[in-house]
């Protein structure tokens, strides 16, 4: 995924030049600095990448329009999908056509090359030639840009690359508001298959705990209750895919509590994090699974002293780092990696790592430092800040 990034974000960069270019080397156009022409194309380029990014619709359509009419230089501009034209940019008698099919102005073409009409005259819109350029995206047509010229005007081959260009931009834009899409439905499903993979063990396990207070502690049963009402509520909250790390340790704390219910004073956690990484953003779940992998797999072979978690957190300037470990029986290196790429039947660790990626990119997730007999480590980095992640 991280590939098919790169090359569309190379893609991106190789359309924008392209396009810039145009304003340097086109004739008939009088530039007085090349410096400032470079500057007004990847201007007008780059202007329309936040719109573009949330996909092709009428509503972005209309914001990018204006920037690829300059680009092109052209009298008239219009996106459109496979059917209707999104949004038309030149006179006032041109934009009021934003809304019509797209044949009130121009047919397609190929599917795959741009099209060139030098002979099309619209006399009432004050317009001749057009250069129709498709819009392709993952191999398949989308839509398309065309750019309309006065008439008169003898459409030239630079006029033909540069609207070709803008189409690339604009592909790419959309090639990218795809993957997005895609890695986000690819997240929430992975937030699911966390939900229901806790789900089963810890919820019966929890439920007995607070059982076996009922008689001779009720005082305690019900604020174990009520830290297990909160702690469902939390993690199976659906408008909440991202939040703070200090939210996300209140909750750890309520599942800690109610793992001591059942342990006693066999488990012993203890918790040191600095105060500066909390309002860091982390995916919800991020950190509980690693806490409760860590009580599951340490308390099932832990001795007569039991079994120390050990939750810490540090600031390393522009991110955060914070570390699970125990004292438990730990692991191999190859069980450790098998944990990591999700090939072991331990719960969360592949999930979290895969999400943490998913949201902040290469360089962030997890890492497990394991050896067998002496305790396990999972480091989670995250960023401090992060554009586009936001907690709900």
């Amino acid at each position: 995924m991280e590939i098919a990034l790169g090359v569309v974000f190379g893609a991106v960069v190789v359309a924008s030049m392209w396009a810039a270019s145009r304003f340097i080397s086109s004739p008939g156009t009088v530039l007085s600095d090349e410096g400032h022409a470079m500057r007004a194309g990847l201007h007008a380029a780059t202007a329309t990448l936040p719109h573009l990014r949330r996909g092709l619709a009428q509503a972005t359509a209309a914001k990018a329009v204006p920037q690829l009419r300059a680009l092109t230089q052209s009298t008239a501009l219009a996106l459109a999908d496979r059917e209707t034209l999104l949004a038309v940019d030149g006179s006032g008698a041109v934009r009021a056509l934003a809304g019509s099919p797209i044949r009130v102005l121009f047919e397609e073409g190929s599917d795959d090359r741009v099209h060139v009409d030098p002979r099309m005259e619209v006399p009432e819109l004050h317009l001749g030639g057009a250069v129709v350029a498709p819009l392709i995206v993952r191999g398949r047509r989308v839509g398309s840009l065309a750019a309309f010229y006065a008439r008169g005007r003898r459409i030239r081959p630079e006029d033909t690359r540069v609207v070709g260009d803008a189409a690339q931009l604009v592909a790419a834009q959309l090639e990218l508001a795809a993957v997005e899409e895609q890695e986000e439905r690819l997240a929430q499903a992975e937030l699911r298959a966390l939900r229901a993979q806790i789900s089963p063990h810890f919820i019966y396990n929890a439920l007995a705990a607070v059982a076996s207070y009922i008689h001779t502690r009720p005082d305690e049963a019900r604020e174990l209750l009520t830290d297990f009402a909160d702690f469902t509520r939390y993690a199976f909250r659906r408008e909440r895919p991202y939040v703070t790390l200090a939210d996300e340790l209140h909750y750890v704390e309520k599942y800690v509590n109610l793992e001591r219910a059942r342990f006693g004073e066999r488990l012993q956690v203890r918790l040191a994090v600095a105060p500066e990484i909390l309002p860091a953003v982390v995916p919800v779940l991020s950190l509980q699974p690693l806490v409760e992998n860590a009580v599951r797999h340490g308390m099932h072979d832990a001795g007569p002293e039991g079994l120390l978690v050990e939750i810490t957190g540090q600031d390393l300037g522009a991110d955060a780092l914070v570390r699970v470990r125990d004292n438990g029986p730990g692991m191999s290196s190859p069980a450790a990696r098998a944990a990591l790429e999700g090939r072991s039947t331990g719960i969360g660790v592949a999930n979290v790592h895969r999400r943490l990626e998913s949201s902040f990119g290469p360089g962030y997730g997890l890492e497990i430092d394991a050896t067998e007999g002496e305790g396990t480590e999972v480091r989670l980095t995250v960023p401090k800040s992060h554009p586009g992640v936001r907690a709900a």
